[in-house]
């Protein structure tokens, strides 16, 4: 069993769909991929019956508040379950170094001392190279860097069931990036907003895609099927059947838009 499991899927201003998180799920365990900008995060863990002592691996893409600030919360928890001696094994986060210099300088603001030690010695940070393979629940993930301009932002690619998998982060494909995309059975991409709506959001001046734009790009790559993430909450219900009758207007493979909490098999 192979599966992402959507926790969020809204962009980092939305109120009703949760920040832009997810779990890899399969046999070996879970892989949580950021973590949101709330406590929600522990919410929507908690609804899926998965405790924090059942995630050992964490993977923040970037240091933005909608991806880094639900680790805080996830790590006021376990500072109290370690308190207790009721985390069983290390738990892992991988980032990169501006990532990491983020997550020591807020924890360090805004959680005890006690909480903060406590934390340190139950968590294993491993700073990112470019082009780092890591394995985690016995799939060999490739972490690179995504070549954004504004902030330092990390993406990923795997195998899993034969099917490759790239996680692009919240920000439109950087065209030096091609060659590892191509191709790909599944590529996780942002589309902020319809190409309609591209004056009131203002998609390609904060370096994120419409969908006809994400669509377009992907489509002249040959990839099979395409997760689109991170949009916004304006269309309520109609959201993913407006999405996706853009997305397939442009793109020839499987377009998926996924509710939060959807699961995605690979």
């Amino acid at each position: 069993m192979n599966k992402i499991i959507m926790l969020g899927t809204g962009a980092g201003g939305t109120m009703d769909l949760y920040n832009t998180c997810f779990l890899i799920k399969n046999d070996s365990g879970n892989f949580l991929v950021d973590t949101g900008g709330s406590i929600e995060i522990r919410k929507r863990l908690n609804n899926l019956n998965i405790s924090l002592s059942d995630i050992n691996h964490i993977f923040i893409s970037h240091a933005h508040t909608d991806h880094i600030l639900g680790l805080i919360w996830m790590f006021k928890k376990i500072g109290v379950m370690a308190m207790h001696d009721e985390i069983k094994k290390d738990i892992n986060v991988y980032c990169n170094d501006v990532v990491y210099t983020a997550i020591n300088e807020v924890s360090n603001q805004v959680l005890p001392k006690k909480l903060v030690n406590l934390i340190h010695d139950n968590v294993n940070f491993h700073i990112l190279e470019n082009n780092e393979v890591v394995e985690i629940n016995g799939i060999k993930y490739t972490f690179f860097d995504v070549r954004n301009k504004s902030v330092k932002l990390y993406g990923f690619k795997c195998v899993i069931n034969n099917k490759t998998l790239t996680f692009l982060g919240d920000v439109t494909l950087n065209p030096e990036l091609n060659n590892i995309v191509k191709d790909s059975d599944y590529v996780m991409h942002e589309a902020m907003c319809l190409e309609s709506e591209e004056n009131i959001f203002h998609a390609y001046e904060k370096q994120h895609s419409t969908v006809k734009h994400a669509c377009d790009i992907m489509n002249n790559l040959n990839v099979k099927n395409l997760i689109l993430f991170h949009t916004q909450e304006n269309h309520g219900n109609d959201r993913k059947k407006l999405y996706e009758a853009e997305g397939k207007k442009y793109f020839n493979g499987n377009v998926i838009v996924p509710d939060d909490m959807e699961e995605i098999e690979v």
